[in-house]
């Protein structure tokens, strides 16, 4: 089978239906995996699109590096906050804090939270 010129690859791709380009100014790749990431630092991209399908092709030397994973931040709610939503969706200080948890500290979402909740009820 003799070898076909980069030219007529194109022309053959291109009555299959099968766009080929190369993705430019790439910096940094990055594959996560349950446990690790692969990076690629300035990989050569191409991207082939055939049908309704877009394949990314990535050439380059992956580093391999553990998965960081994000500390929770301690949400801080003031007894001010809960006492204010309780009173302003008629609900308990429990239920309040609940709903003040739930919307990451945010009082109106919390009060619409319990609102729409006891409109259901």
């Amino acid at each position: 089978m003799r070898r076909l010129s980069p030219r007529e690859f194109r022309r053959l791709a291109e009555r299959m239906g099968l766009q080929i380009g190369e993705l430019e100014d790439v910096e940094e790749v990055i594959i996560r995996l349950r446990d690790k990431e692969l990076v690629f630092e300035n990989p050569r991209v191409t991207i082939m699109k055939v049908q309704n399908e877009t394949l990314y092709q990535v050439v380059g030397t992956p580093v391999e590096r553990p998965v960081q994973r994000e500390e929770r931040v301690e949400l801080e709610i003031t007894e001010e906050d809960v006492q204010l939503v309780a009173v302003q969706a008629g609900v308990s200080e429990e239920e309040a804090r609940k709903a003040l948890e739930e919307a990451g500290g945010d009082l109106a979402k919390a009060i619409l939270l319990l609102t729409s909740r006891k409109s259901r009820g």
